[in-house]
């Protein structure tokens, strides 16, 4: 009977020894993962690699740009300052059926341009100049033959009931061609320019025999019949944690390598690889990725096109600001290709108004070698509407100021000064 009793206590000591031996196991492992930081981001590694949840955005329609639109009639011009790509009152004015139906460009000039301002036309500024397979992608086109880059487009109804599709590069270049009526007809796009409802604009150059002011500006100036109201927009930092910072861009988070330096920027360094991510008071971040490249983004061959950089760039940063940037967001200003280098700038936009800071630089830049992100500067804004009303100078003012600067766009935005308050203002480019 003693030997049955000690047979038994032996068994529930093998299992007692073998219960805590998983749980060791368990509990080593457990430590080990955190030590490589896979626990504390859920999509670290999808950010590495590029591959982002099914809900995560897959197309550059999904990352709306604003937009400046002029509609032309026999009743005179109307516009709005504050669409975005992706707004239904943009959507239906057809410059996607029409983008997405040419093939091939013919050259133009500027007084074909000017000229076809004259007639029903919907005018589209989309504020810099783009690659035309981003834009296309931003308007919700899959693919276009087309290449080179636009700013401002502008379909025109000519008398012979055919539309034409102009195009302005932002710099010395005019093209044209001409939209198949199976995809937008003169008809359809008179109805839809009727029924905008948009309130009173001129062109800069509209005005210029009524006050000589008009002619120092940009003659493509959008100038608004009556001051828009917008409201003044409470900012700050949002960056009250960094940590998360770390394994975003692949940093240990128990790294032994970051210091503060004597102005405040947080510096992590990996000596190993000679990658750094600073961290500044203000909450911008820099970051520089040294002999490993990464994050890197998604695409089908080892130097991505403009239009798969503008995607995966866009990504990167929705997941980097999620939750963090208040009612704005980020919008890709530019995009240029050298090489295997590309050079991205984004800026913050609200509701179709862009915010621009006051020392002229972008809300974001990355630099691209092939696929992975070399460089990446990103000033971290958080932006709300409040209750009060932005105080715009009266646009004679304003012209009297312009003057002094001959040829100078005249817009109205908002610029961050970097205060905890931003106001909308006339802004000159």
């Amino acid at each position: 009977m003693d030997a049955a009793r000690h047979k038994r206590r032996n068994l529930i000591q093998n299992i007692v020894i073998a219960c805590l031996t998983v749980s060791a196991v368990f509990l080593f492992a457990q430590l080990q993962l955190y030590n490589l930081d896979t626990t504390e981001d859920p999509h670290y590694l999808e950010r590495l690699t590029g591959t982002l949840p099914d809900e995560s955005p897959s197309q550059l329609r999904e990352f709306p740009a604003p937009v400046r639109v002029v509609i032309t009639d026999s009743y005179g011009r109307y516009g709005s300052l504050d669409l975005t790509t992706n707004s239904s009152s943009f959507s239906a004015l057809g410059l996607r059926e029409a983008l997405g139906s040419l093939q091939s460009l013919a050259p133009s000039s500027v007084d074909e341009f000017r000229a076809a301002l004259s007639v029903t036309s919907v005018y589209f500024d989309f504020l810099e100049p783009l690659p035309l397979s981003v834009l296309a992608g931003l308007i919700g086109v899959d693919e276009t033959p087309l290449t080179g880059n636009a700013r401002c487009l502008l379909l025109a109804a000519q008398e012979d009931e055919t539309v034409w599709l102009y195009l302005w590069d932002g710099a010395e270049s005019f093209f044209k061609s001409a939209v198949p009526a199976t995809s937008l007809s003169a008809d359809t796009l008179t109805e839809a320019a009727g029924q905008s409802g948009f309130g009173g604009v001129s062109f800069a150059f509209d005005d210029v025999e009524v006050d000589p002011l008009y002619g120092e500006l940009f003659p493509l100036s959008i100038l608004p019949t009556e001051l828009p109201e917008l409201p003044v927009l409470s900012a700050a930092s949002p960056l009250s944690d960094t940590d998360w910072l770390l394994p975003f861009f692949g940093f240990n988070s128990n790294t032994k390598e970051r210091y503060t330096e004597a102005d405040g920027t947080e510096v992590i360094t990996e000596v190993e690889t000679d990658r750094s991510l600073h961290i500044q008071p203000d909450g911008s971040i820099v970051y520089r990725s040294g002999t490993e490249a990464t994050p890197e983004i998604s695409a089908q061959e080892q130097n991505p096109t403009a239009a798969e950089s503008a995607l995966g760039c866009s990504i990167l940063l929705q997941e980097l600001t999620e939750g963090l940037t208040g009612e704005a967001s980020l919008y890709l200003q530019s995009v240029s290709q050298s090489g295997d280098s590309t050079q991205l700038r984004f800026g913050y936009q609200l509701a179709g108004t862009p915010i621009r800071f006051s020392d002229g630089g972008s809300a974001a830049e990355i630099t691209l070698s092939g696929t992975s992100i070399t460089r990446l500067t990103l000033r971290f804004r958080q932006y709300s509407t409040t209750n009060e009303q932005s105080l715009l100078l009266p646009l004679r003012q304003t012209l009297a100021i312009a003057a002094d600067h001959p040829g100078v766009e005249l817009s109205v935005g908002y610029a961050d000064g970097g205060g905890d308050t931003v106001s909308a203002s006339w802004l000159a480019d």
